[in-house]
């Protein structure tokens, strides 16, 4: 089994707000980061994918059609968007590192054909990453 780990950059807004809580609970909660106005991120994002190397190919995966499926799905639909108001996804759930990440899979995962889906990662800042593997 080979894992192969692509990269990319992506910046966005957002805010976290729950419709079901007070404005008072909202605010203890979600601080600064329930602002309406939002605030942005630079993301950094890796997706791997695993896979047996094709004999013909030498390849896991294509890394130019994957390419394009990170740009179609991900960058196109992210890339300085306000998550809140432009992502449909983000439209009934807090846009959160942790629902990003899922989010993201599921955009992912049903458009790889040869190798399977491993990890998703979304670095919010340097310091600040989440790993989504799929569900168990």
């Amino acid at each position: 089994m080979v894992y192969l780990t692509r990269k990319a950059e992506f910046s966005a807004s957002h805010y976290y707000h729950n419709p079901d809580l007070t404005p008072e609970e909202n605010q203890r909660i979600f601080g600064k980061s329930g602002n309406p106005n939002g605030h942005g991120h630079n993301y950094t994002l890796e997706v791997t994918v695993k896979g047996e190397v094709d004999s013909r190919s030498g390849f896991v995966v294509d890394l130019k059609k994957l390419k394009e499926i990170l740009n179609r799905e991900v960058l196109d639909a992210l890339d300085h968007r306000f998550l809140n108001k432009e992502v449909p996804e983000f439209s009934r759930q807090i846009p959160t590192t942790e629902n990003l990440a899922i989010a993201i899979w599921q955009r992912i995962q049903p458009k790889l054909q040869n190798a399977q889906l491993h990890r998703v990662r979304v670095y919010e800042s340097p310091n600040l990453f989440v790993d989504f593997y799929g569900k168990a």
